[in-house]
């Protein structure tokens, strides 16, 4: 049976679970996903990808998350981790309404599926070919009966109005639309469900730039209506600055900050953070731009670095980063950092 409250005892992995907190939709303590490195002629587990490696984070109802770092940081593996979407978690907690994720039945987590979707990254790749664009949004609608017959045809006609879709297009297949229609038709497939949480896996990365300034409006008046939350994943800083309540910034599996977006881009914090939004293009001709320019290879998941896993590419590496892992710690209120430059 689902849980209500994190009551567990300290685990093998060593981490102590949360109590959940009702303004809190989501509560992510310590959460691991490794992926097994085959090898060998009896194909054993010889090595693992830490793909996600001890991220924590809570996310307010209502409010949208920004989620950056650069590829293969593990961002999308988070939101997949939450969703359940990627095979059992390695360790750590997953609270969705003080429910831990990974406890509920394959029946309980059917039901809780409309509660929570994704946009993912590529529209084309994720929509099938073969289905027109109404059954494509009404197919999980209707497999979950969230409205009579009688009613389904208006309800994906207003689902489809709400995102910007006509009823004509109901008959036509992916092909036949534009990249920015086609995100419109995932945003559609994805709050058919009237859901609760939603994962933007990249949603604007492939789209022409007024393109993208259309879906995040979208977004955001979709969450102002259905009072949504949104993790937005995102390599793009200036979306995530003008869309999110707060960020993350994640570096090989981590979450090296956390904090409200006005306090994580006016003082960022962490070494990796500041690299990060150095690299920000600034509207102005005469402006001098401070690149900071990071130095040393970057280290694979598979065998990541001793001590804090920034290490290699740090102007400001000491012998107690190679050795020690540094632990988040609050610096101002709601602004965490993992680095241990900030060791009170």
């Amino acid at each position: 049976m689902s849980r209500k409250t994190s009551g567990a005892e300290l685990n093998d992995s060593g981490f102590t679970p949360v109590v959940y907190d009702p303004q809190y939709i989501l509560m992510v303590n310590e959460l691991k996903k490794y992926f097994p490195i085959k090898g060998g002629m009896m194909s054993r587990t010889i090595a693992q990808v830490k793909a996600v490696d001890g991220v924590t984070f809570n996310l307010k109802r209502g409010t949208t998350m920004g989620l950056v770092g650069e590829s293969g940081c593990g961002k999308t593996t988070t939101g997949r981790t939450i969703l359940r979407l990627s095979g059992e978690k390695t360790g750590g907690q997953v609270l969705f309404n003080g429910q831990e994720v990974y406890d509920l039945s394959p029946k309980e987590m059917r039901s809780l599926r409309t509660k929570m979707q994704i946009i993912f990254q590529d529209p084309f790749s994720s929509l099938s070919p073969r289905l027109p664009v109404g059954e494509i949004i009404g197919e999980a609608v209707r497999e979950h009966g969230l409205v009579s017959k009688a009613e389904f045809n208006d309800y994906i006609d207003q689902v489809m109005d709400n995102c910007g879709l006509q009823p004509f297009h109901k008959d036509r297949y992916p092909h036949e639309f534009s990249g920015g229609q086609r995100q419109r038709i995932c945003i559609a497939r994805a709050l058919a469900l009237n859901p609760e949480f939603v994962v933007c896996d990249e949603p604007v990365s492939a789209l022409d730039v007024s393109i993208q300034a259309q879906i995040i409006n979208l977004l955001g008046d979709l969450q102002e209506q259905y009072k949504l939350t949104y993790l937005f994943i995102s390599h793009d800083l200036s979306v995530v600055e003008h869309i999110s309540d707060t960020v993350g910034v994640m570096y090989l599996g981590n979450l090296v900050e956390y904090g409200k977006t006005e306090d994580i881009f006016k003082n960022p914090l962490h070494p990796y953070t500041k690299a990060l939004f150095s690299a920000i293009p600034v509207p102005d001709p005469n402006a001098r731009m401070n690149r900071i320019v990071l130095e040393g290879s970057i280290p694979s998941p598979a065998n990541p670095p001793s001590g804090c896993k920034f290490h290699t590419r740090c102007a400001n590496c000491t012998q107690r980063c190679k050795e020690e892992v540094p632990k988040q710690r609050e610096v101002e209120e709601g602004h965490y950092v993992v680095c241990h430059l900030y060791d009170r």
